[in-house]
């Protein structure tokens, strides 16, 4: 599963800031489909992740929907690391 954040939404989801486009070329790069999320936390997202088989591959809907996100909060980051067994940051650029 990928994860990731796109611009700076004011007040929760907005259109032009879904990583749904990206989801469909992610696919054609792997030449494989890429399941989207409709969010990025929540009991949907737990079983489509917990779905996975060896070789699939999902994108969560940006982070950015939730103002926790970039706030540090703890329970938001629960909540999004709740299906997953490990977590890798390629994003050096921006989190140091």
């Amino acid at each position: 599963a990928v994860s990731s954040h796109l611009g700076r939404p004011k007040d929760g989801p907005e259109d032009k800031f879904s990583l749904a486009p990206c989801a469909e070329r992610l696919g054609e790069l792997l030449k494989t489909e890429c399941k989207m999320a409709t969010d990025c936390i929540g009991d949907d997202v737990n079983k489509l992740v917990d779905g996975l088989k060896d070789g699939e591959v999902c994108l969560l809907e940006n982070v950015r929907f939730y103002k926790e996100e970039e706030k540090n909060d703890n329970g938001f980051a629960k909540k999004l690391s709740a299906p997953f067994d490990m977590y890798v940051n390629d994003a050096f650029g921006t989190a140091h």
